[in-house]
């Protein structure tokens, strides 16, 4: 039995990680919009009704299949790090990692360029139109989820004292709002708008407006608040010591999206396509290379055979992730050769019966693999991220501003054949003290990046820094559009959108059947977030989700089983076409926040 229906429509449709931007989406195709308006316009509502996982500043990669083409693209919406980021000037400062909050970590904001982007190439709608939501729910006020509000009271003595720009924004009075109550950010509100003034000025046509709103905020106004501040400001960070960011306008000012080819395996018949090596999305394919050699659909889902094949082969690619991934326009990564399906079926051949605690990158080419060290957490204490994040006391506050975050996902189909998926993150309230007048933190992605030299993911100016985001769009084998699909997640991203496809493709689900269904992961991955702990042989599932039976054999195997609680990993998201000449939306229950729309 479903939780939510899988909603079927005829014009288009949205499904989002909040319900209040999924219908602004919706109303966008009631303006004449196609799936592109409706994503940019429910991208920036998600800036502002879910500030604790993304904002303006932060990074997003957005996958984009044009029906009229039928070419997929990725929107490249991770900025670089600064000049001025370099390993000695970050040890200068007597630091032996990128601090996972204040401002060291700021790289060029990202996200709404690409969104901008996005709009003009393939839009309908100008930029007042797309922005018109997310201003209206900035200055009128929006009910603040649960989730923000307990991580605002969490925050509020670090706002009251130190970043209390963030202080402004969130603590409307000095007081801890309640979860549900009406908050708005007038700040955010009053730079969105002066965005659009700025692109009704540069003229009358879309594409000039979303070109003039792109160099407003790059070059404008928003790039000098950005240089004023992070110049000539020491914030508080996540080591308990103030520093200054690296970060200046004119990083801001020489950076625009790129637009870039995806990467691409056929599964089963299908195209699958994911963003490059600069983002965390070839993992997905690599373990579907692996998967490949498996009848999955005959182990039955559920069984101790198919959970430990999914688990063994992530083990695996996330270990190629480690070794080898980072910007490829900086880094040589040997993307083609660990997509080859003969290192896939060299690869396989370690997969055995039971639970391997060994974290095992191959050598692509012939290239030795080296990996930089990683802390088993195995013996360490378990403690949920929402957990942790509510300590009170300043110097435990500051700590837990260290960036370990969710992040967010917008889909959106029309009946046209365009898809369009992202996965919007950073730039959120926990990690960088909001910016004086703008309404809004910076990202701090560069806390991924590596110190230790010689590595694909190691910092240096202008490399943009490996990121889990990780959207898909499929396609069939003869292109036409099939499923556009993400989830929140961090480094599980690959994981639970994984256990949704296989699901999918393999076990036969319904789109929402697919989102459903439970879901696991395994802990042997090394997190990308500083202090890149990982347990070797773990697994989570959610709690009642697989027979006991599937359980005590995958313990006899090795794993060591914990459960979260039932509904509890991940939010995916995805659109499509119906098969029928229409289009549907999935949207997990996770949460109770995530919905789909369809018009």
């Amino acid at each position: 039995m479903l939780f939510r229906p899988e909603l079927h429509g005829t014009q288009g449709a949205v499904s989002s990680t909040h319900w209040l931007a999924s219908a602004a989406g919706h109303a966008m195709f009631d303006r004449g919009g196609n799936a592109f308006d409706a994503a940019v316009a429910a991208a920036f509502v998600i800036q502002v009704v879910e500030p604790h996982l993304n904002g303006p500043a932060g990074d997003v990669p957005i996958m984009v299949h044009d029906g009229a083409t039928g070419e997929v693209t990725v929107v490249c919406g991770q900025g670089p790090m600064p000049e001025a980021a370099t390993v000695d000037a970050v040890r200068a400062l007597g630091l032996d990692a990128i601090p996972g909050s204040g401002l060291v970590a700021a790289c060029v904001p990202g996200a709404f360029g690409a969104w901008m982007r996005v709009l003009r190439d393939h839009g309908r709608l100008r930029v007042a139109d797309v922005l018109e939501p997310a201003i209206g729910y900035a200055e009128h006020g929006y009910p603040l989820l649960p989730r923000a509000a307990l991580m605002i009271e969490a925050l509020a003595p670090l706002f009251r004292d130190h970043w209390t720009a963030s202080g402004a924004a969130y603590l409307p009075d000095g007081r801890v709002p309640k979860a549900g109550s009406r908050i708005r950010n007038p700040d955010l509100a009053r730079t969105y708008r002066r965005l659009v003034a700025e692109a009704e000025a540069a003229g009358s046509g879309r594409e000039a407006q979303a070109d003039g709103a792109v160099k407003a905020f790059y070059e404008g106004f928003v790039a000098e608040a950005i240089d004023a501040f992070v110049t000539s400001t020491e914030v508080i960070d996540s080591t308990g010591v103030p520093h200054k960011g690296l970060l200046t306008g004119a990083d801001v000012a020489r950076w625009r999206p790129g637009v870039e080819r995806a990467a691409t395996l056929d599964y089963r018949g299908l195209l699958v396509h994911k963003p490059g090596p600069w983002s965390q999305g070839p993992v997905f394919l690599q373990q579907l290379s692996l998967l490949a050699g498996y009848d999955l659909g005959a182990m039955g889902f559920g069984s101790a055979d198919h959970l430990h094949t999914v688990i063994e082969s992530a083990k695996l690619a996330f270990a190629d992730r480690e070794a080898w991934y980072g910007d490829p326009e900086h880094a040589d990564v040997p993307l083609a050769a660990l997509l080859d399906p003969a290192y896939a079926d060299a690869r396989r051949a370690l997969i055995g019966p039971e639970a391997s605690a060994v974290l095992r990158p191959g050598s692509p080419d012939g290239r030795e693999p080296w990996i930089p060290p990683v802390l088993d957490a195995t013996d360490g204490p378990v403690e949920p991220e929402w957990r942790a994040e509510l300590h009170n006391g300043i110097p435990t506050v500051v700590r837990k501003t260290a960036g370990k975050g969710d992040t967010t996902c917008v889909s959106a189909t029309d009946k046209d054949g365009n898809m369009v998926v992202a996965t919007p993150s950073g730039g959120w309230l926990k990690s960088s003290p909001v910016v004086p007048g703008l309404g809004f933190p910076l990202g701090t992605r560069g806390q991924m990046a590596w110190l230790t030299e010689g590595h694909n993911n190691t910092l240096a100016p202008g490399k943009r820094p490996r990121t889990t985001l990780s959207p898909t769009i499929v396609r069939t084998d003869d292109g036409r559009p099939h499923l556009a699909f993400g989830t929140p997640g961090g480094d599980q991203q690959d994981q639970w959108t994984l256990n949704f496809f296989v699901n999918h493709v393999d076990f036969g689900m319904s789109p929402q059947e697919a989102v459903e269904a439970a879901t696991f992961h395994t802990e042997h991955v090394p997190t990308s977030f500083h202090p890149r702990q990982a347990r070797p042989l773990g697994v989570v599932v959610e709690e009642g989700g697989f027979p006991e039976a599937t359980l005590t054999e995958l313990g006899r195997r090795g794993h060591e089983i914990r459960t979260a609680p039932a509904l509890s990993l991940g939010k995916v998201c995805a659109t499509g076409p119906d098969g029928d000449g229409g289009v549907l939306a999935a949207a997990s229950p996770r949460g109770g926040q995530a919905y789909g729309v369809v018009r």
